[in-house]
Parts: structure tokens; sequence; C-alpha cells
């Protein structure tokens, strides 16, 4: 077997130099190198952001939104959408382990989660059999390479496969939840009725405590619906993230004019992120999860409201991260049954 870079550059085609992610173009063979996992792909979950935005674009038709990926994947050798710049990930069967990797206690037949974005993973589709448009998943037959520093995750026993891929999918947001929130903190989450915000929503009722207050804002009648149903939101909005000094108002009114010590935005489209700022106090957090955020607005934004406030960008991998994802639902019956009406 060939040699190759733990951070698979030696995959990138165009420009040279860079790594995977940021590349243009990169090699989707699948012969794989000595430090790579080959999968047999079964299904993708593709970020929200990248499939609202693809399904937008191909009308809502399902044949188009199938010729749309497979000529993302055909061009750029990686499911990278080049509107949102994002990915999602895959679940599968571990098809091949190379050679310099056998300590991994890896073996074929394993199944698997990626935990890294497709918007770097090496991936080839060969035949895609179901789009379901309601949960952003594409079953598919193909492969997809994983390089020595790519991560994953063993599917658990304890939950259907395609539940365990929508919560691996948004697992560092809960697991950044549980790292931000603190006792007393009043927490307001954009985007609380979707997978992550729902989940975030856990962490920070837990975290914030009795004496804090976890405001949770939806979006449509069905998003909102989710968040009272939870019992987790201390205060239920509803209305649009793009309005942001409507989101202010009923911010400011929700908190007696304290607003936010710490704001997640969960959302799945853009120009949410004044939103964001407006509804946070001097001194607070933003922690921007969504992959439709500019942050380029975010920044100029703030500093054009003077508004100094702490922005996180929402690293999809946090310390531990599919564990605390898959624990919340564990710990949380009406979630888990929630999201298993959802997503199995």
């Amino acid at each position: 077997m060939k040699k190759g870079c733990p951070y698979g550059s030696h995959r990138v085609i165009e420009p040279k130099g860079v790594l995977p992610q940021p590349a243009e173009v990169i090699d989707n063979t699948m012969e794989i190198y000595d430090n790579e996992i080959l999968v047999d792909v079964e299904t993708l979950n593709i970020d929200a952001a990248s499939f609202t935005q693809i399904e937008e674009e191909a009308g809502g038709d399902e044949e188009k939104i199938g010729e749309i990926m497979k000529s993302i994947v055909n061009r750029r050798g990686k499911h990278h959408n080049p509107v949102t710049g994002s990915g999602g990930m895959f679940i599968g069967q571990i098809a091949q382990v190379g050679e310099a990797l056998k300590d991994r206690n890896l073996k074929p037949g394993d199944r698997i989660a990626s935990l890294v974005s497709l918007s770097l993973t090496p991936l080839r589709i060969d035949r895609i059999k179901e789009i379901r448009k309601d949960t952003d998943q594409v079953a598919i037959d193909g492969q997809a390479v994983l390089f020595a520093s790519g991560i994953y995750a063993l599917l658990p026993e304890d939950m259907a496969d395609t539940l365990a891929l929508a919560v691996l999918d948004v697992a560092g947001a809960p697991a950044q939840a549980a790292r931000l929130v603190r006792p007393g903190d009043r927490v307001f989450i954009i985007g609380a009725g979707g997978k992550s915000g729902l989940l975030c929503m856990h962490e920070a009722k837990k975290r914030a405590g009795v004496t804090g207050q976890v405001i949770g804002m939806g979006h449509s009648d069905s998003s909102t619906r989710r968040i009272e149903e939870t019992g987790l939101a201390d205060t239920v909005l509803q209305g649009s993230a793009k309005d942001s000094l409507e989101v202010m108002e009923m911010v400011k009114e929700a908190t007696g004019g304290e607003m936010a010590d710490l704001t997640i935005n969960c959302v799945n489209i853009p120009h949410t992120e004044m939103g964001s700022i407006l509804c946070t106090r001097d001194g607070g957090t933003i922690y921007f999860f969504s992959m439709a955020t500019s942050f380029t607005a975010a920044a100029l934004g703030a500093e054009g409201v003077g508004k100094d406030v702490n922005m996180i960008i929402g690293n999809g991998y946090t310390r531990d991260h599919a564990e605390i994802s898959l624990h919340t639902l564990r710990e949380n019956p009406r979630l888990r049954e929630m999201f298993e009406k959802l997503y199995t």
C-alpha cells in the first residue's frame, strides 16, 4: 500500500498545498493508502443548510436533488456544497483497514458513523436509493474513505441507525452547550425545534438549573410545537431569526431587559447573525453552530452596533461529543421518543 499523509493531503488534486476540506477537487478513487479506512456507505446525512439549499435549487424534486448531489461529488470528489461550503456525514460498514491502522481495533464488518464532514471526505456515489427530505438523509450505494486523522464512532446497539446518524450529525452542538452553559445563565436558542436545538435545550436546562432561564425559538408552527412538547424551555418564542429587531424585542421582554448570557444559533438559513448579536448582552457569548452563518457578517455586524460579545465558530468536534449527544437521548425519554418519531 502507498503511504499517505494523516490529514489526507495526498488526496488533494486542486489546488496543491491545501488540505482536503478547502480543496476544490480531491481524489475519490477507492484504492486506499496505508493509513486510510475504506467504508461501504449506506446513508448520507446531509448538513441541514446544504440540504435546504439543494432542495430549493431542485424545486423540491427528488430526482433533481439526486442529480445535484451526484454532480457535486463527480466534480469535486466529495460532497462539498459549493454554495453553503458544508457537507454532512455518513454511516456505513468498514470494508478495509489500511496496514498502518491495524492497531485501531477495527475490522471489516464493523458499522460506524463518520464524525468528520463530507466536505473533506473522498466519496463515490454509485446509486441513490432513497431521498428522505423530512430528515435530510439519503440512502445510497457507494464508498467513502476516512483518513488517519478522521474521527468516527461505532454505531450504538441500543438505537436505530437512522436515529444515531441524526444525533451524531450534530454532536458538536449539545457538547458545546454542555461546556458553555453555567448555573443561572439565561440561554437563548435559535432554531430550538430542530435536532441540534432540541439537544442543546436539554443540556441548557440541565446546566443552567432552577436559577437559569432557557428561551427556545422556533420559526414554523411544527418546530415551535416541538419546543413546547419537550418541556425544556422556560419561555417559547415564535418568529423569524432574520428579523433581528423583532427578535431582540421578544428576548428583551422575556428577560426583563437583561438579554441572553449565551445565545446558541442552530438555524439552517442565512442572515440570522444580527438577531443573535442583538439578543446577547454585552460580555455575553454567541455560539454559531449553523453552517449558514456568515462570519464576516457576524464580525462586522457586531462592530456596527457596538456589541462587545464573544463569538464562537461552530466546530463540529468537541471532546467526547459523540458520547455526550447519545447520552442526551438516553437521559431524556421524552426527547428520545420525539427523535424516534422523526428519524426512524
